[in-house]
């Protein structure tokens, strides 16, 4: 008698958060914006922003971007969710609404507040930030264009986006909402994010001593419509696509002078089986970050050309710290807490949970490249996911060590 195979459990993202926020200066080049750009391949004609916020020396200039348009010659519709009796975002209560009608405001009233991109980069004169609300990146980009300022100090929010492209895997910080920064957050720069992802056995790597970090290779969920050449829609019947596990390697970085940092990696990444789901804070470092380059660190040939006098040794110096700064790492830097329970008796709990799925969950037909191998085409997953505002008076790694201990 052949043993019954075991279902698979179906790969979704409840309780998922994959989000971002920027505070620093806005970068606006030549490049930034396109506006009414006419695509080569269709009838395509959209906007598109790509913004380098400049968030300090510590973590340099990330970049971040957002794009919408419409076709020309076809019937354009929005995909929107509406209101619980609350006033609250209702994600069952899904449908569409003709292009054409995104600023009808009688449409406009029972649409989820999720739904718009929120930008509040100017005051009026008393002073109050004016918050403008856009239902379509569109409209939201070509009012940026004409507000947002060189050097403007702001808050930039959205989601994160994960995308395949030449067998690589790249990250997108998608906009969801710009503000000015409040009081308390001038000058208090970042580059910060949180993500949810699963690990296995095999996720936490050999500590890098120089860099003081783990590798953790996760896998993150996303949303494709074709993977690998395989039609993950079964035909148009499953709208959006499927769920691809992706491997991403981040960094987890530990205090190399603190034991009880370097035990926590353990604690926190290794999986001893199945497959586990964990929610992390971590940080950009991307490209601009100033690296400080010393003379040792220069290679030989450059070292050469210095004692030949092609150039000055704070020329080399700036050359190499320049092309060292072109990173785009991950830092993961701490699991998320949150107060979970009824109001006056919440307790903390670390967002993780053992044993979300098994390793056969995720060894998926559809991961295979087919034989008639086509450009990977990506869809954008239309997720809600919230950001939660952590608690800033948390003493938050005694608060770990003692969870952890547990």
């Amino acid at each position: 008698i052949m043993a019954k195979q075991k279902e698979k459990k179906p790969l979704d993202k409840k309780g998922w958060v994959q989000t971002f926020e920027l505070i620093g200066k806005a970068c606006i080049k030549d490049y930034t914006f396109k506006i009414d750009e006419h695509s080569k391949k269709s009838d395509w004609i959209y906007n598109s922003i790509n913004l380098n916020v400049d968030c300090g020396d510590k973590y340099g200039k990330v970049g971040c971007e957002l794009m919408g348009g419409y076709g020309a010659g076809r019937n354009n519709v929005i995909y929107v969710h509406g209101k619980d009796e609350n006033g609250g975002d209702d994600f069952d209560n899904r449908y569409q609404i003709d292009f054409d009608d995104r600023f009808d405001e009688d449409i406009l009233k029972d649409i989820g507040d999720l739904c718009f991109i929120k930008i509040g980069i100017e005051k009026d004169t008393k002073g109050e930030v004016v918050i403008n609300k856009f239902l379509h990146a569109y409209d939201a980009i070509k009012y940026l264009s004409e507000a947002l300022q060189d050097g403007m100090e702001i808050k930039v929010r959205g989601q994160l986006k994960y995308t395949v492209y030449d067998k690589h895997i790249q990250v997108r910080k998608e906009i969801n909402s710009i503000y000015l920064p409040r009081e308390k957050e001038l000058n208090t720069y970042e580059a910060a994010f949180t993500q949810s992802m699963l690990l296995d056995k095999y996720s936490i790597g050999k500590a890098d001593k120089d860099k003081c970090a783990f590798p953790i290779t996760a896998y993150i969920l996303e949303k494709f419509k074709e993977y690998n050449g395989n039609d993950l829609t079964e035909g148009g019947a499953v709208k959006g696509g499927k769920f691809v596990p992706l491997r991403k390697t981040f960094e987890y970085v530990y205090d190399p002078e603190d034991e009880k940092s370097i035990e926590r990696a353990g604690k926190l990444f290794k999986v001893k089986k199945n497959v586990t789901l964990i929610t992390c804070q971590g940080v950009f470092v991307e490209g601009g970050a100033v690296i400080q380059t010393t003379e040792d660190d220069l290679p030989d040939d450059i070292k050469e050309l210095v004692e030949m006098g092609a150039y000055s040794l704070e020329e080399a110096l700036a050359l190499c710290t320049e092309n060292a700064s072109k990173e785009r790492r991950m830092l993961l830097t701490r699991p998320v807490i949150k107060l979970v329970g009824e109001d006056g008796s919440k307790i903390p709990q670390i967002q993780k949970f053992d044993s979300m799925y098994s390793e056969d969950d995720l060894v998926l037909d559809y991961l295979i490249e087919a034989d008639d191998d086509e450009e990977v085409d990506e869809v954008e997953e239309d997720s809600e996911t919230d950001t939660t505002e952590q608690d800033e008076e948390i003493d938050y790694d005694s608060m770990l060590d003692s969870l952890l201990d547990d």
